[in-house]
Protein backbone atom coordinates (compact mmCIF):
# COMPACT_ATOMS: atom_id res chain seq x y z
CA UNK A 1 0.00 0.00 0.00
CA UNK A 2 0.74 3.75 0.02
CA UNK A 3 1.67 5.44 2.40
CA UNK A 4 0.77 9.00 3.32
CA UNK A 5 4.14 10.41 2.11
CA UNK A 6 3.43 8.70 -1.10
CA UNK A 7 0.66 11.25 -1.88
CA UNK A 8 3.36 14.12 -1.69
CA UNK A 9 5.68 12.51 -4.62
CA UNK A 10 7.41 14.69 -7.15
CA UNK A 11 6.00 12.75 -10.02
CA UNK A 12 2.28 13.22 -8.10
CA UNK A 13 2.54 16.56 -7.46
CA UNK A 14 3.99 17.61 -10.85
CA UNK A 15 1.38 15.82 -12.48
CA UNK A 16 -1.52 17.44 -10.00
CA UNK A 17 -0.17 20.81 -10.62
CA UNK A 18 0.41 20.55 -14.61
CA UNK A 19 -2.96 18.94 -15.04
CA UNK A 20 -4.60 21.67 -12.90
CA UNK A 21 -2.92 24.12 -15.53
CA UNK A 22 -3.69 22.58 -18.21
CA UNK A 23 -7.82 22.63 -16.92
CA UNK A 24 -7.54 26.51 -16.94
CA UNK A 25 -5.97 26.88 -20.15
CA UNK A 26 -8.81 24.72 -21.31
CA UNK A 27 -11.41 27.04 -19.08
CA UNK A 28 -9.87 29.91 -20.87
CA UNK A 29 -10.62 28.78 -24.72
CA UNK A 30 -14.28 28.15 -22.96
CA UNK A 31 -14.72 31.86 -22.38
CA UNK A 32 -12.87 33.08 -25.38
CA UNK A 33 -15.45 30.48 -27.48
CA UNK A 34 -18.32 32.28 -25.27
CA UNK A 35 -17.36 35.56 -26.64
CA UNK A 36 -16.93 34.72 -30.24
CA UNK A 37 -20.45 33.20 -30.00
CA UNK A 38 -22.11 36.01 -28.46
CA UNK A 39 -20.87 38.47 -30.99
CA UNK A 40 -22.36 35.70 -33.83
CA UNK A 41 -18.71 34.14 -34.68
CA UNK A 42 -19.73 30.17 -35.39
CA UNK A 43 -16.53 28.64 -37.15
CA UNK A 44 -15.27 26.46 -34.66
CA UNK A 45 -12.80 24.75 -37.18
CA UNK A 46 -11.83 28.77 -38.23
CA UNK A 47 -10.90 29.00 -34.28
CA UNK A 48 -8.86 25.58 -34.27
CA UNK A 49 -7.02 26.24 -37.97
CA UNK A 50 -4.14 29.05 -35.98
CA UNK A 51 -3.31 26.84 -32.91
CA UNK A 52 -2.59 24.12 -35.45
CA UNK A 53 -0.70 26.67 -37.73
CA UNK A 54 1.50 27.94 -34.58
CA UNK A 55 2.52 24.44 -33.85
CA UNK A 56 3.29 23.73 -37.34
CA UNK A 57 6.01 26.66 -37.50
CA UNK A 58 7.29 26.74 -34.03
CA UNK A 59 7.67 23.02 -33.28
CA UNK A 60 8.56 22.21 -37.23
CA UNK A 61 11.16 25.28 -37.03
CA UNK A 62 12.92 22.97 -34.02
CA UNK A 63 12.41 19.97 -35.66
CA UNK A 64 14.31 21.11 -39.03
CA UNK A 65 17.35 22.42 -36.68
CA UNK A 66 17.19 19.53 -35.06
CA UNK A 67 18.63 17.65 -38.42
CA UNK A 68 17.68 13.83 -36.49
CA UNK A 69 14.67 12.82 -39.25
CA UNK A 70 11.74 11.06 -38.60
CA UNK A 71 11.28 8.69 -35.82
CA UNK A 72 7.62 7.59 -36.40
CA UNK A 73 5.98 7.24 -40.12
CA UNK A 74 4.33 10.40 -41.55
CA UNK A 75 1.08 8.67 -42.06
CA UNK A 76 0.55 7.83 -38.41
CA UNK A 77 0.78 11.49 -37.87
CA UNK A 78 -2.05 11.92 -41.32
CA UNK A 79 -4.58 9.44 -39.71
CA UNK A 80 -3.63 11.04 -35.61
CA UNK A 81 -4.12 15.01 -37.10
CA UNK A 82 -7.94 13.87 -38.84
CA UNK A 83 -8.90 12.42 -35.68
CA UNK A 84 -7.82 15.21 -33.81
CA UNK A 85 -9.65 17.56 -36.31
CA UNK A 86 -12.80 15.96 -35.88
CA UNK A 87 -12.72 15.16 -32.57
CA UNK A 88 -12.45 19.41 -31.79
CA UNK A 89 -15.29 19.95 -34.57
CA UNK A 90 -17.99 17.27 -33.27
CA UNK A 91 -17.96 18.00 -29.98
CA UNK A 92 -18.68 21.96 -30.61
CA UNK A 93 -20.92 20.74 -33.12
CA UNK A 94 -22.97 19.32 -30.71
CA UNK A 95 -23.64 22.44 -28.61
CA UNK A 96 -26.05 23.46 -31.64
CA UNK A 97 -28.49 20.53 -31.15
CA UNK A 98 -27.98 19.25 -27.41
CA UNK A 99 -27.93 20.62 -24.40
CA UNK A 100 -25.00 21.54 -21.94
CA UNK A 101 -26.27 18.75 -20.01
CA UNK A 102 -26.09 16.27 -22.37
CA UNK A 103 -22.18 18.41 -23.59
CA UNK A 104 -20.89 17.93 -20.05
CA UNK A 105 -21.77 14.21 -19.18
CA UNK A 106 -21.38 12.47 -22.34
CA UNK A 107 -17.64 14.12 -22.64
CA UNK A 108 -17.04 11.66 -19.95
CA UNK A 109 -17.39 9.50 -22.24
CA UNK A 110 -13.57 9.56 -23.16
CA UNK A 111 -12.17 8.04 -19.73
CA UNK A 112 -13.51 4.88 -20.23
CA UNK A 113 -12.30 4.67 -23.83
CA UNK A 114 -9.17 6.11 -22.85
CA UNK A 115 -8.84 2.96 -19.67
CA UNK A 116 -9.99 0.44 -22.72
CA UNK A 117 -7.23 1.32 -25.25
CA UNK A 118 -4.36 2.28 -22.71
CA UNK A 119 -5.27 -1.22 -21.13
CA UNK A 120 -5.04 -2.98 -24.84
CA UNK A 121 -2.07 -1.27 -26.86
CA UNK A 122 -0.16 0.34 -23.98
CA UNK A 123 -0.68 -2.82 -21.08
CA UNK A 124 -1.56 0.23 -18.69
CA UNK A 125 -2.40 -1.31 -15.14
CA UNK A 126 -5.56 -0.30 -13.82
CA UNK A 127 -5.70 -1.54 -10.19
CA UNK A 128 -9.10 -1.60 -7.65
CA UNK A 129 -8.25 1.92 -6.28
CA UNK A 130 -7.19 3.63 -9.23
CA UNK A 131 -10.19 2.42 -10.98
CA UNK A 132 -12.01 4.19 -7.67
CA UNK A 133 -10.16 7.18 -8.46
CA UNK A 134 -11.19 7.57 -11.43
CA UNK A 135 -15.07 7.02 -10.13
CA UNK A 136 -14.65 9.51 -6.97
CA UNK A 137 -13.79 12.14 -10.15
CA UNK A 138 -16.84 10.86 -12.46
CA UNK A 139 -19.22 11.34 -9.53
CA UNK A 140 -17.72 14.97 -8.66
CA UNK A 141 -18.80 15.65 -11.92
CA UNK A 142 -22.29 14.28 -12.26
CA UNK A 143 -23.25 15.99 -9.29
CA UNK A 144 -22.79 19.52 -10.37
CA UNK A 145 -24.24 18.73 -13.75
CA UNK A 146 -27.84 17.81 -11.99
CA UNK A 147 -27.49 20.41 -9.47
CA UNK A 148 -28.16 24.06 -10.48
CA UNK A 149 -26.64 23.41 -14.62
CA UNK A 150 -30.07 20.86 -14.88
CA UNK A 151 -32.05 23.24 -13.42
CA UNK A 152 -30.83 26.17 -15.78
CA UNK A 153 -30.62 23.49 -18.59
CA UNK A 154 -33.90 22.91 -18.64
CA UNK A 155 -35.58 26.48 -19.80
CA UNK A 156 -33.42 25.86 -22.96
CA UNK A 157 -34.77 23.61 -25.66
CA UNK A 158 -32.66 21.25 -27.96
CA UNK A 159 -33.33 21.44 -31.57
CA UNK A 160 -32.05 17.78 -31.59
CA UNK A 161 -30.82 15.95 -28.74
CA UNK A 162 -30.46 12.33 -30.32
CA UNK A 163 -28.23 14.08 -33.10
CA UNK A 164 -26.56 16.07 -30.38
CA UNK A 165 -25.93 13.54 -28.03
CA UNK A 166 -24.12 11.00 -31.07
CA UNK A 167 -22.20 14.51 -32.08
CA UNK A 168 -20.82 14.11 -28.54
CA UNK A 169 -20.19 10.33 -28.02
CA UNK A 170 -18.37 10.48 -31.28
CA UNK A 171 -16.23 13.42 -30.86
CA UNK A 172 -15.38 11.68 -27.20
CA UNK A 173 -14.69 9.06 -28.99
CA UNK A 174 -12.22 10.48 -30.93
CA UNK A 175 -10.49 12.66 -28.45
CA UNK A 176 -9.72 9.34 -26.42
CA UNK A 177 -7.98 7.92 -29.71
CA UNK A 178 -6.19 11.17 -30.32
CA UNK A 179 -5.18 11.10 -25.98
CA UNK A 180 -3.77 7.43 -26.22
CA UNK A 181 -2.20 8.26 -29.67
CA UNK A 182 0.04 11.14 -28.60
CA UNK A 183 0.64 9.10 -25.35
CA UNK A 184 2.18 6.33 -27.62
CA UNK A 185 3.83 8.87 -29.72
CA UNK A 186 5.60 10.12 -26.79
CA UNK A 187 6.48 7.50 -24.60
CA UNK A 188 7.41 4.93 -27.10
CA UNK A 189 7.50 6.25 -30.87
CA UNK A 190 8.68 9.91 -31.03
CA UNK A 191 8.75 12.51 -28.90
CA UNK A 192 6.88 15.71 -27.75
CA UNK A 193 8.72 17.89 -30.83
CA UNK A 194 8.09 15.49 -34.02
CA UNK A 195 4.46 15.16 -32.50
CA UNK A 196 3.41 18.88 -32.38
CA UNK A 197 5.27 19.32 -35.40
CA UNK A 198 3.34 16.89 -37.27
CA UNK A 199 0.09 17.03 -35.71
CA UNK A 200 0.08 21.11 -36.05
CA UNK A 201 0.85 20.19 -39.77
CA UNK A 202 -1.93 17.59 -40.36
CA UNK A 203 -4.03 19.43 -38.20
CA UNK A 204 -3.73 22.92 -40.36
CA UNK A 205 -4.13 21.15 -43.92
CA UNK A 206 -7.49 19.22 -42.63
CA UNK A 207 -8.92 22.40 -41.06
CA UNK A 208 -8.06 24.32 -43.96
CA UNK A 209 -9.65 21.46 -46.25
CA UNK A 210 -13.12 21.53 -44.19
CA UNK A 211 -13.49 25.26 -43.73
CA UNK A 212 -13.42 25.42 -47.41
CA UNK A 213 -16.19 22.96 -47.48
CA UNK A 214 -18.12 23.91 -43.92
CA UNK A 215 -17.15 27.78 -43.24
CA UNK A 216 -16.29 29.00 -45.81
CA UNK A 217 -20.01 31.25 -45.73
CA UNK A 218 -19.30 31.86 -42.21
CA UNK A 219 -15.98 33.52 -42.81
CA UNK A 220 -17.45 35.97 -45.27
CA UNK A 221 -19.85 36.83 -42.93
CA UNK A 222 -17.80 37.90 -39.97
CA UNK A 223 -17.43 41.73 -39.62
CA UNK A 224 -13.62 41.74 -37.93
CA UNK A 225 -13.00 43.89 -35.49
CA UNK A 226 -10.64 44.22 -32.33
CA UNK A 227 -13.85 42.94 -30.18
CA UNK A 228 -13.50 39.76 -32.86
CA UNK A 229 -9.92 39.65 -33.27
CA UNK A 230 -9.14 39.61 -29.71
CA UNK A 231 -10.94 36.33 -28.32
CA UNK A 232 -10.08 34.41 -31.98
CA UNK A 233 -6.14 35.53 -30.49
CA UNK A 234 -6.74 34.22 -26.84
CA UNK A 235 -8.67 31.29 -28.34
CA UNK A 236 -5.85 30.48 -30.60
CA UNK A 237 -2.96 31.34 -28.29
CA UNK A 238 -4.77 29.42 -25.50
CA UNK A 239 -4.98 25.98 -27.44
CA UNK A 240 -1.05 26.45 -28.46
CA UNK A 241 0.02 26.16 -24.79
CA UNK A 242 -2.59 23.58 -24.02
CA UNK A 243 -1.32 21.76 -26.74
CA UNK A 244 2.10 22.39 -26.18
CA UNK A 245 1.63 21.21 -22.21
CA UNK A 246 -0.06 18.01 -23.07
CA UNK A 247 2.48 15.48 -24.19
CA UNK A 248 4.63 16.44 -21.13
CA UNK A 249 1.38 15.24 -18.95
CA UNK A 250 0.59 12.19 -21.29
CA UNK A 251 4.65 10.88 -20.45
CA UNK A 252 4.28 11.79 -17.15
CA UNK A 253 1.24 10.13 -15.99
CA UNK A 254 -0.61 8.95 -19.24
CA UNK A 255 -4.16 9.64 -21.03
CA UNK A 256 -6.37 8.58 -18.28
CA UNK A 257 -4.84 11.45 -15.81
CA UNK A 258 -4.88 13.74 -18.48
CA UNK A 259 -8.68 13.64 -19.34
CA UNK A 260 -9.55 13.31 -14.87
CA UNK A 261 -7.78 16.31 -14.69
CA UNK A 262 -9.64 18.37 -17.02
CA UNK A 263 -12.99 17.63 -15.29
CA UNK A 264 -12.24 20.41 -13.48
CA UNK A 265 -12.26 23.15 -16.28
CA UNK A 266 -15.75 23.53 -16.09
CA UNK A 267 -15.58 23.69 -11.81
CA UNK A 268 -12.80 26.43 -12.77
CA UNK A 269 -15.08 28.30 -14.92
CA UNK A 270 -17.60 28.41 -11.99
CA UNK A 271 -15.49 29.72 -9.78
CA UNK A 272 -14.09 32.65 -12.10
CA UNK A 273 -17.65 33.13 -12.49
CA UNK A 274 -17.97 33.57 -8.58
CA UNK A 275 -15.06 35.57 -7.46
CA UNK A 276 -14.56 38.00 -11.27
CA UNK A 277 -18.14 38.29 -11.76
CA UNK A 278 -19.63 37.80 -8.32
CA UNK A 279 -22.57 35.40 -9.45
CA UNK A 280 -24.02 33.03 -7.50
CA UNK A 281 -23.57 29.45 -7.47
CA UNK A 282 -25.11 26.17 -6.02
CA UNK A 283 -22.88 25.02 -3.02
CA UNK A 284 -23.02 21.26 -4.96
CA UNK A 285 -20.42 22.91 -7.28
CA UNK A 286 -18.10 23.24 -4.27
CA UNK A 287 -18.86 19.58 -3.29
CA UNK A 288 -18.32 18.55 -6.60
CA UNK A 289 -14.73 20.06 -7.03
CA UNK A 290 -13.44 18.88 -3.70
CA UNK A 291 -14.85 14.73 -5.26
CA UNK A 292 -12.74 15.75 -8.13
CA UNK A 293 -9.47 17.00 -5.96
CA UNK A 294 -9.98 13.61 -4.02
CA UNK A 295 -10.20 11.80 -7.03
CA UNK A 296 -7.23 13.11 -8.73
CA UNK A 297 -5.02 12.66 -5.82
CA UNK A 298 -6.22 8.78 -4.91
CA UNK A 299 -5.57 8.05 -8.64
CA UNK A 300 -2.30 9.39 -8.92
CA UNK A 301 -0.86 7.92 -5.64
CA UNK A 302 -1.84 4.04 -6.81
CA UNK A 303 -0.51 5.15 -9.88
CA UNK A 304 2.76 5.37 -8.08
CA UNK A 305 1.96 2.03 -6.50
CA UNK A 306 1.94 0.73 -10.25
CA UNK A 307 4.79 1.71 -10.93
CA UNK A 308 6.53 0.69 -7.86
CA UNK A 309 5.09 -2.69 -8.19
CA UNK A 310 6.31 -3.16 -11.65
CA UNK A 311 9.60 -2.09 -10.81
CA UNK A 312 9.84 -4.46 -7.79
CA UNK A 313 8.77 -6.73 -9.93
CA UNK A 314 11.40 -6.48 -12.27
CA UNK A 315 14.04 -6.40 -9.79
CA UNK A 316 12.89 -9.80 -8.24
CA UNK A 317 12.92 -11.51 -11.23
CA UNK A 318 16.50 -10.32 -11.80
CA UNK A 319 17.44 -11.51 -8.08
CA UNK A 320 15.67 -14.81 -9.31
CA UNK A 321 17.71 -14.63 -11.96
CA UNK A 322 21.52 -14.35 -10.43
CA UNK A 323 19.89 -17.01 -7.99
CA UNK A 324 19.69 -19.33 -11.07
CA UNK A 325 22.66 -18.64 -11.98
CA UNK A 326 24.75 -18.95 -9.40
CA UNK A 327 23.26 -22.35 -8.44
CA UNK A 328 23.88 -23.46 -12.13
CA UNK A 329 27.63 -22.10 -11.51
CA UNK A 330 27.82 -24.46 -8.13
CA UNK A 331 25.96 -27.03 -9.81
CA UNK A 332 29.08 -27.43 -12.62
CA UNK A 333 31.75 -26.66 -10.51
CA UNK A 334 30.17 -29.35 -8.42
CA UNK A 335 30.20 -31.93 -11.54
CA UNK A 336 33.66 -30.78 -12.39
CA UNK A 337 34.96 -31.68 -9.19
CA UNK A 338 33.73 -34.84 -9.30
CA UNK A 339 34.61 -35.81 -12.60
CA UNK A 340 38.08 -34.56 -11.64
CA UNK A 341 37.96 -37.04 -8.61
CA UNK A 342 36.66 -39.79 -11.16
CA UNK A 343 39.35 -39.51 -13.32
CA UNK A 344 42.11 -39.39 -11.00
Amino acid sequence: MVGFKGFFTKKTLLGLLLGQVLSLIVTSTGFSSSELARRGINAPTSQSLANYVLLAIVYGAILICRKDGMKAKWYYYLLLGLVDVEANYLVVKAYQYTSLTSVMLLDCWAIPVVIVLTWLFLKTEYKFMRIAGVVICVSGLVLVIFSDVHAADRSQSASNPVKGDLLVIAGATLYAVSNVSEEFFVKKAADRVELMAMLGLFGAIFSAIQISVLEKEELKSIHWSSGAVLPYVGFAAAMFLFYSGVPILLKMCGSTMLNLSLLTSDMWSVLIRVFVYHEKVDWMYFVAFAAVAVGLVVYSAFDKEVNETGEQRKHDDEEVGVTSLGKLNTMVGDSNTTIGERSV
